[in-house]
């Protein structure tokens, strides 16, 4: 039996994918900056726990960007197009803010650090909503599953940069250097915008406002299914969302591990599990497609999770730890692959910031409510219980991806 590599090679090849990879980069920048690296350096810097606390409200941007979503789908920039004007606006706008972070100092000037804070958060969540209509914009629909793994990849090695390196580099260079660097790293994303690929077809953006806020809504709700999709964006991950809600200190109290091995072994084996299952999951939705990637990449990350009632059962073992922690994060990064390529799939590319964003905020509301009622849940049948419960979650949004079936593989024709 040969297997056909050139659809793999298309997608390696593809300059698009290429460059969301840098995007990807770009967004995941940021945000440590604002919030947990700039925690750190207030904390070394004598400010007091409950003004540290209270910088966690800068990061209200993220959850409320949809709100000004709208504008960046009915404005374009006189300058690139209009996706890469206004990530090369929103990029230069961090650039400024990290390095005006690198003039300040959080004990002696807190409110302006705040300001500073928050005009950054603002400006990455910008750039989070343009960036993502762009990624559902420019990607044609197999390169969508891998598009969204390369993009995560980039997302997520940006953290560790501006993250764990940043707080080496402060040890040795000092803080304001360190913020000075990260922002000449942050730099580098405008070449993304400035050389990017532009959508291949002609997109007429709406026309007024008003079309900009209600068209996305009115196109969404006439598509066929629509309720169902919404149950299914909110259910899909919601599995996922309770292995992980709990998960550290079900390894530090539950199973015995100490903090020492749960950093090593659940963050090096999980970050790389994931990265690999999310690349992998990319690879195999080129010829799977998006229909049978959701179901067979839900069905496995669901199984996964019975991994920890198997070690919640066994007890402290550590080729079992890193065996559960390595198969969940690899299924989640493919479950997440395709899931993505599912929301891009579903934006009409007219409204697709606004669209996208709004997509992502209602996917975001089964692990919001699921952080509260997981404690209760371990209290009430124990961790082995908790993960069986957990992995039966997923079975609701497998049966609405079923019933959707027809559905799904009509957003092909569609794209």
């Amino acid at each position: 039996m040969r297997i056909n590599i050139a659809p793999y090679l298309e997608i390696f090849r593809s300059r698009r994918v290429a460059f969301i990879t840098l995007f990807g980069f770009s967004s995941g920048l940021p945000l440590a900056l604002s919030y947990g690296t700039l925690q750190s350096w207030m904390a070394v810097d004598g400010v007091n726990m409950k003004t540290i606390g209270a910088f966690a409200l800068v990061g209200l941007p993220y959850t409320l960007k949809f709100l000004w979503s709208p504008l960046m789908d009915r404005f374009v920039p006189p300058f690139l197009d209009r996706r890469r004007g206004w990530i090369l606006l929103t990029q230069l706008m961090l650039v400024a803010g990290i390095a005006g972070m690198a003039l300040l100092s959080p004990s002696e000037m807190p409110v302006a650090a705040a300001a500073l804070a928050l005009f950054i958060a603002f400006s990455s969540a910008s750039q989070d909503i343009v960036v993502d209509a762009y990624r559902t914009d420019v990607l044609r629909e197999k390169e969508r599953g891998f598009g969204a793994a390369v993009f995560v990849t980039g997302y997520r090695i940006a953290m560790i940069v501006s993250g764990a390196l940043a707080l080496i580099m402060a040890d040795q260079i000092g803080w304001r250097a360190t913020y000075l660097a990260m922002a000449g790293i942050m730099s580098a994303g405008i070449l993304a915008s400035l050389f990017g690929p532009s959508p291949d077809k002609i997109i007429i953006p709406p026309r007024t406002m008003t079309e900009a806020v209600w068209g996305p809504l009115r196109d969404f709700f006439a598509r066929q299914g629509a309720i169902r999709f919404l149950l299914l964006i909110v259910l899909y991950k919601l599995c996922d969302a309770y292995a992980g809600a709990l998960l550290s200190p079900f390894l530090i109290r539950g199973v015995g591990f100490s903090l020492t091995e749960v950093g090593t072994m659940n963050k090096l084996f999980g970050f790389a599990s994931l990265i690999i299952g999310g690349l992998f999951g990319g690879m195999l939705m080129v010829t799977l497609g998006l229909f049978r990637s959701l179901m067979i990449f839900g069905v496995l990350q669901a199984v996964s999770i019975l991994s920890f009632a198997a070690l919640a059962w066994v007890g402290k073992s550590y080729p079992m730890m890193i065996f559960a922690v390595a198969f969940e994060n690899m299924t989640g990064g493919m479950g997440t692959a395709a899931f993505v390529a599912l929301l891009m799939a579903l934006c009409n590319q007219r409204f697709s910031a606004t669209q996208y964003a709004l997509l992502s905020s209602i996917a975001a509301l089964g692990r919001t409510f699921i952080a509260p009622t997981s404690g209760f849940l371990v209290e009430a049948v124990g961790w082995t219980g908790y993960f069986i419960f957990a992995t039966l979650t997923a079975l609701p949004a497998l049966g609405i991806l079923w019933w959707l079936k027809k559905d799904i593989e009509a957003l092909k024709e569609e794209s």
